[in-house]
């Protein structure tokens, strides 16, 4: 690694509080800031838009090789629709290939970047100087999704959120490529009890110690 370059790999189910402690390190640190999960929200919904079919692989893969990350909407793709289909054409060998090479170019690319996703310190960024996955109970991160549903204006019913969370983390753990797991030298961290605040120092705080083994070195 170049001086000053680093690089932050971020996993964790959905609703764990991985994005909100993505983006808050980079901002403290000066990183680039990556959510994998949107780029392949980005093919689902081009695939939506187009009317195309979720279950034609092929298809998905032209797609995705066509995403252009500077050009993710976070509002735009953070539909329930875009994530149940983000969820059935993330299971696609080719089109997590295609995703993955435009991730890792990313994450090359000065100072360095935070990616967070589901197989970021295993796949997309196995060489990562700093490594998380972060977790909570399901019951606790249906409940967040819920409550940001309903503090949004929407109308959601917690046990329809907590099924969902629990069948997205059935399928995501036992998918065949890539499949969601931490990292065997990843920092776990789960923030069922935690407020953001302490989840981010506790964060921060794996990387500093980084930061410092490196300046000694």
């Amino acid at each position: 690694m170049m001086a000053g370059y680093l690089v932050i790999a971020i996993d964790g189910p959905a609703a764990s509080g991985k994005g909100t402690l993505a983006r808050r390190l980079a901002e403290h640190f000066g990183l680039d800031h990556l959510d994998t999960g949107l780029t392949y929200r980005a093919v689902a919904k081009a695939l939506l838009d187009a009317g195309l079919p979720l279950d034609d692989e092929a298809e998905a893969q032209k797609v995705a090789l066509a995403v252009d990350l500077a050009k993710l909407d976070r509002d735009v793709l953070s539909t329930h629709e875009v994530g149940e289909a983000a969820s059935r054409i993330a299971v696609m060998p080719s089109v997590r290939r295609a995703l993955v090479e435009k991730q890792r170019e990313f994450a090359r690319r000065a100072p360095g970047a935070v990616l967070d996703g589901r197989d970021i310190g295993t796949v997309v960024c196995p060489d990562a100087d700093v490594k998380l996955y972060i977790t909570a109970t399901a019951p606790v991160r249906a409940d967040r999704r819920w409550r940001e549903i309903l503090a949004g204006g929407g109308q959601a019913e917690y046990a329809d959120i907590l099924a969902d969370v629990e069948r997205r983390d059935a399928r995501d753990m036992s998918r065949t490529d890539s499949p969601l797991k931490p990292a065997p030298d990843a920092h776990l961290l789960d923030t069922s009890e935690m407020d953001i605040e302490t989840a981010f120092l506790t964060a921060r705080a794996f990387v500093e110690k980084e930061l410092a083994r490196r300046s000694k070195a």
